[in-house]
């Protein structure tokens, strides 16, 4: 909660603000039309999987807020502090526009209460021209509205708002009790559940099945109402009373009606005001969700049972007014008080979604992060952010219709509703030991309201699900463009790939290995010259960039000390920093050892990061500054114990040059090396920085094998479908006398890497003399072999 905040509410706010906010507008104006249009049984059906919906969110959020301290901004918090703020944010955005839009469409909701009064005015007095023309307009009732809304937050601010949602609630509690109490002002019905406006047809006054499904093309609706005589006024065009149409699909009323569910977070934004927002979020959401869906059903049994399918599919008239006691004033007034709570509860919660963003500093502009971050008063009410509520709501307002614009807003509504269930079921499956919220959800009650929100977009209007979409992607691409510093990967999802690793990796330890599989480079490279020579983290970077794995490990000479210790947090942090500007898929690591020996022991143990074994070392040294050589030498036992493939790296001055020739040298001497030579080499061309490359093989045989060692090298190019061209393969006769390094340093010199094979006993017998002589070359990379691959 912001330390500058007073206001300290209970739990009655956010089950008032919620339910409140659900039973509203759509209530009183598209209920009876639903019943209407899809009977008794598929309204039911329509509250069931609107609340499949709605109560797996609600019991996110009281999972989610139970864990962790929900500060000011309500939805917008627990989403960016769990999915991060550049994803967070984006979501916020749309949530904050959705509940700016909201306003007015309460507040237009709010102008239909008084349609009754204006109709009879028209039909029963002689106007002037200029007030029949204010009459007519939505905009003569709304926009004062507005202002008087307005005008009661930025003076009294949250305070008189919840205190404005106690009397809101009764008066919407006495309209509802005049609803149940009254009697039907129409004809006596029979009752029939599967009744609908295209399967019956009113005859003498009474309902009666009809054969044909359709509906004839009729205008006229005979009403007994023992109210006020009001001539039904000429409703909007509209795809719900437009009975000459096909039959209204029941995704389409689905559509329609879901606003009447998505209230149950309302109070959620109020969180920064609450005294307690780990109990109030969760029992006033829930007791607000469940309160609503039991009186929705009671709704639409009582609507079904006073009125025919016609009549109530009928959205020119108020239809409950015509059912209630009293119900020609009680139920507008109702109306009325219901869309201005909900108007008063989004005009409350929206500037506080964006006063949060703002603080977050997530918007494109300083100036403004600051101006819309400001609070007024003891109380930090959000006045600036308010003012830009205001003026987005006055917008919608003049545009009039608000049907498009609505089901927009139910997309955004589900986009945050599947982040909230997958918020829940992530924190399931990270299994985080500080997630320790004290209600606890079930995760495969999350995962499924996730599900539905996420498919329920797409059968509400594929059309506009995917244009929501597109417009959280644009608001993400532009806020992680100003924000590159906050696109750090949320702790949800280090959790969750930590959790899928562990799992893949126990199982690919556990699988049976084939015999027969084929070599995959698991690599690892150990250097205490990272940043003197990048030679041999390239090669890496380039082996384990598509296929294969590699490991990176930073030597620090000594003994383990605070001083070591943060010696080794600071390289691997600048380590990371280069993989990252590389693109590199090498994990990087850091190793604090007192000699290489104990060092090298300890890098051959390593498991493997892929799930699998480590099987190949890569160490390095500079050719023209051998000092660690030695110790390579000494140690070459030591990795050999393993049965790893070993790579040494003779580094030049040269580097590689311009990546695109790698010379790979065979002879008869090492040939067990040369299917692994000829696969490093097909493995590091596969990289893009060498996408220009290619392979030239040349074979040093006695003159008297080479014809025989051409063909068999063709065919295991061949057979392996290596890109290695015929013409790039030359078999060079040897010459006892001339040493074979001589051609080597002739025929490789403008070579970018060149590629040699060792054999144990050689070095064993040489030493370090084994890897000199190849001075007049670039980067070298010498080849040992643990066993002879097989190309495929």
């Amino acid at each position: 909660m912001n330390g500058n905040t007073a206001n300290k509410f209970g739990t009655a706010p956010v089950f008032f603000t919620a339910i409140s906010t659900i039973l509203g507008a759509v209530m009183f104006l598209r209920f009876g039309f639903a019943v209407g249009t899809v009977g008794l049984f598929g309204t039911i059906a329509i509250i069931l999987i609107g609340h499949a919906v709605t109560i797996p969110t609600a019991m996110a959020i009281g999972e989610i807020a139970t864990n962790q301290k929900v500060e000011g901004g309500g939805e917008y918090y627990i989403i960016s502090r769990s999915f991060g703020l550049v994803i967070g944010s984006s979501i916020g955005i749309a949530l904050f526009f959705s509940q700016a839009i909201s306003v007015a469409f309460y507040i237009i909701a709010f102008s239909e209460a008084f349609a009754s009064l204006f109709e009879y005015l028209l039909s029963n007095y002689e106007l002037h021209p200029s007030l029949i023309w204010l009459l007519e307009k939505k905009q003569t009732v709304s926009i004062p509205a507005l202002f008087l809304l307005t005008a009661i937050v930025l003076s009294k601010g949250a305070e008189l708002g919840v205190k404005t949602l106690y009397v809101v609630v009764v008066t919407l509690f006495l309209s509802l009790v005049a609803f149940f109490l009254g009697t039907t002002a129409y004809q006596s019905q029979p009752f029939d559940p599967f009744a609908t406006v295209y399967n019956t047809e009113v005859i003498d006054d009474t309902t009666v099945a009809r054969k044909d499904l359709l509906p004839p093309v009729d205008d006229s609706t005979t009403v007994l109402n023992e109210s006020p005589v009001i001539e039904p006024r000429q409703a909007d065009p509209d795809p719900v009373n437009n009975s000459s149409e096909l039959p209204i699909s029941f995704f389409t009323v689905f559509a329609i009606i879901f606003p009447a569910f998505t209230g149950m977070t309302a109070g959620v934004g109020l969180s920064g005001d609450l005294r307690d927002p780990g109990r109030s979020i969760p029992l006033g959401t829930l007791a607000g969700t469940l309160s609503g869906m039991v009186i929705y059903f009671f709704i639409a049994y009582k609507l079904s049972a006073s009125a025919s399918p016609e009549d109530l599919a009928d959205t020119s008239r108020l239809v409950m007014a015509d059912i209630a006691w009293q119900g020609w004033w009680i139920i507008p007034v109702g109306l009325a008080a219901a869309t201005i709570s909900s108007a008063l509860g989004s005009i409350l919660v929206a500037p506080r979604t964006l006063q949060a963003i703002a603080r977050d500093r997530l918007l494109p502009s300083t100036p403004i992060n600051y101006w819309l971050s400001r609070g007024r008063g003891k109380t930090d009410e959000p006045f600036n952010a308010t003012l830009v509520v205001i003026v987005i709501a006055f917008a919608f307002i003049m545009m009039g219709g608000l049907d498009f614009v609505a089901e927009i807003i139910s997309m955004f509504f589900m986009v945050t509703y599947g982040s909230l269930c997958l918020i829940s079921f992530l924190q399931h499956f990270a299994a985080d030991p500080s997630y320790r919220p004290t209600f606890r959800s079930r995760w495969y009650i999350s995962l499924f309201g996730a599900i539905a929100c996420f498919g329920l977009m797409f059968f509400m209007n594929p059309g506009y699900a995917i244009l929501a979409l597109v417009f959280m992607t644009i608001i993400y691409l532009v806020v992680s463009a100003y924000n590159p510093e906050k696109k750090n990967i949320a702790v949800i999802f280090q959790g969750v790939i930590f959790q899928l690793s562990r799992q893949l990796q126990v199982f690919l330890q556990k699988a049976d290995k084939e015999q027969t599989a084929s070599w995959r480079p698991s690599a690892v490279c150990i250097s205490e010259y990272s940043f003197d020579r990048l030679a041999a983290f390239d090669l890496l970077r380039w082996i384990a960039q598509r296929y294969g794995f590699g490991t990176y490990i930073h030597k620090i000479s000594g003994y383990l000390s605070k001083t070591t210790h943060l010696e080794a947090q600071e390289a691997q942090d600048r380590l990371i920093r280069m993989a990252e500007a590389s693109k590199s898929n090498v994990y990087i690591d850091t190793l604090i050892s007192p000699s290489y020996t104990s060092a090298i022991a300890q890098v051959i143990q390593l498991p493997g990061i892929s799930g699998t074994e480590n099987n190949l070392l890569l160490l390095e040294f500079s050719k023209h500054k051998p000092d660690n050589l030695e110790d390579i030498v000494d140690n070459f036992k030591l990795v050999k114990s393993v049965d790893f493939d070993v790579l040494l790296l003779g580094s030049s001055e040269r580097g590689y040059g311009l990546k695109q020739s790698i010379h790979i040298w065979i002879t008869s001497n090492d040939y067990e090396n040369a299917s692994l030579m000829i696969l490093l080499a097909y493995v590091i061309l596969g990289h893009k920085e060498w996408n220009s490359g290619y392979i030239k093989i040349y074979a040093l045989y006695p003159d008297e094998i080479c014809d025989r060692e051409r063909e068999q090298l063709g065919k295991m190019i061949a057979a392996g479908q290596l890109p290695i061209a015929p013409k790039n393969i030359q078999v060079i006769p040897r010459k006892p006398d001339i040493d074979p390094r001589t051609v080597i340093n002739e025929k490789s010199k403008d070579a970018d890497l060149t590629i040699v094979g060792f054999r144990d006993e050689v070095l064993k017998h040489d030493g370090v003399d084994v890897f000199s002589g190849y001075e007049e070359i670039g980067n070298t990379l010498f080849v040992n072999a643990a066993e002879q691959k097989k190309i495929k």
